[in-house]
């Protein structure tokens, strides 16, 4: 019987190995949930997790009592900096193009410092620091803090040593055909579904800036793929009181997401983007399986390929170093200052139930209970992925309305406070403008979908 990894490969065994146990460790770490939460027994753990994830959730247990005040130290640090870099000629390349930003970047990495400050001393005005604002923040940030630690320094695992070749050559046809991106792609919606969206963000951007994907397919898969993780959306679902509807509450999401990410590339305005790469690098597109040629074979080869040229154990400590520095003082100052502007407009004012007088008339239309109530939430998950479910909560607003604005706060994907800041950090060519065509879009798909299926179920 012929070997299906020797010797037609042409590689030698420690090429293979060199594919295989860096990516095997980046199966466990990023794909394939354990229990490990039966295995540490510790209050707040999971019992099923990616690795990411565990270790994600193991530093925020184990250091529960300093992450507040690392987010403070890092914020006013970033804000401190860059104010100086304008008068201190800085000659590190990487430190320079990190703290010497433009005015735009600045004030925000200034407000940021100013809010963190303000919510964690409980100083100024209560509406800058209060539960449904400030705190409301200050709470994510433990969880960015933590999956930026460890993905910094392991993505190289799933993206570096062939995992994601071999995988995008095994489905490449049908993912171009389907969602008009490359087969690796599947990687980066997993790491979302299991462990958190911004990991499938961090992972697309680093293939974009590596030359595997265009603007376009970036672009594409950062905001059809990029799902919320399935721990989130429990929270969302136990919110709501429908723990034990979970199966058809996700399965909901899933077909409106599926829906989202087969129409999406074909419309405005995902589809008027550009196939250029970044800084017009080599395009490292993905082959697609030859006629007559083993599909197994083509992908190992591919992957032990690719695992020729991963970067060094030292490589990637640096790299893993200046990715984590880039996402604390890059990222965590904008999360800040725009989620809690962006909670203090949603909870002070009455911005999105003016905006919102018109969904009123579509949620009417399609027959929804409670559709003034409802109206206001919609719209506001482009801010917050929580406050919809915590909008409509309330007793008396009806199960089904309950039920159809929770899995569509999940399914509209992009909001500022998390996913939508990483996406406006990172390289991927998508402004604020795009990101809320992309969040209404998502809405227009979704709702009439989840509506359907809503009804069937509460009928």
């Amino acid at each position: 019987m012929e070997n299906p990894i020797q010797p037609n490969l042409g590689s030698s065994n420690k090429n293979f190995f060199k594919f295989f146990i860096p990516s095997l460790f980046g199966l466990f770490l990023f794909v394939i949930p354990m229990p490990y939460g039966n295995i540490i027994s510790l209050e707040g753990l999971s019992p099923f997790n990616i690795g990411i994830g565990f270790l994600a959730e193991l530093i925020k247990i184990l250091a529960a009592d300093y992450l507040n005040n690392i987010a403070l130290a890092v914020i006013v640090s970033s804000a401190i900096l860059s104010v100086l870099s304008k008068f201190i000629n800085i000659k590190n390349e990487f430190l320079r193009n990190l703290l010497n930003v433009s005015p735009f970047w600045l004030a925000f990495r200034i407000l940021g410092a100013i809010f963190i400050v303000m919510t964690i001393f409980k100083v100024g005005p209560k509406f800058i620091h209060s539960e449904i604002t400030g705190q409301t923040m200050l709470g994510l940030l433990p969880s960015l803090l933590a999956i930026f630690l460890v993905s910094g320094f392991l993505l190289p695992f799933i993206v570096d040593f062939g995992l994601m070749d071999f995988f995008g050559a095994m489905i490449s046809k049908s993912m171009y055909k389907l969602f008009k991106v490359p087969g690796r792609s599947a990687v980066d919606a997993v790491s979302s579904w299991l462990g958190d969206g911004t990991l499938g963000i961090m992972i697309t951007n680093t293939q974009y800036k590596q030359g595997f994907y265009t603007a376009k397919e970036a672009c594409i898969i950062s905001v059809c793929f990029s799902l919320v993780s399935l721990p989130f959306s429990t929270v969302i679902a136990d919110q709501l009181g429908f723990m034990p509807l979970f199966v058809p509450f996700y399965a909901t999401v899933c077909i409106a997401s599926l829906a989202c990410a087969l129409i999406m590339p074909r419309i405005y305005p995902l589809k008027n983007f550009t196939n250029n790469t970044f800084n017009n690098i080599p395009h490292l597109k993905e082959d697609l399986v030859p006629e007559g040629v083993n599909l197994f074979k083509f992908g190992l080869e591919k992957a032990i390929d690719r695992s020729e040229t991963a970067p060094s154990l030292k490589t990637i400590i640096i790299n893993g170093f200046k990715t984590v520095v880039d996402m604390y003082l890059g990222l965590l100052p904008l999360v800040m200052a725009w989620g809690t502007l962006a909670l203090m407009v949603a909870e002070f004012t009455p911005f999105f139930n003016i905006i919102s007088v018109p969904v009123i008339f579509v949620l009417n239309l399609l027959n929804i209970p409670d559709a003034a109530q409802a109206a206001p939430a919609v719209l506001v998950g482009f801010t917050d992925m929580f406050l919809p479910s915590i909008m409509v909560s309330a007793d008396g607003i009806s199960e089904v309305t309950r039920f159809i604005v929770g899995t569509l706060s999940i399914t509209q994907l992009v909001y500022l406070t998390e996913t939508g800041a990483v996406i406006l950090k990172s390289d991927i060519p998508l402004n604020l403008k795009d990101l809320f065509l992309i969040f209404l879009t998502r809405t227009v798909i979704s709702l009439p979908i989840i509506t359907l299926i809503a009804k069937f179920i509460f009928i």
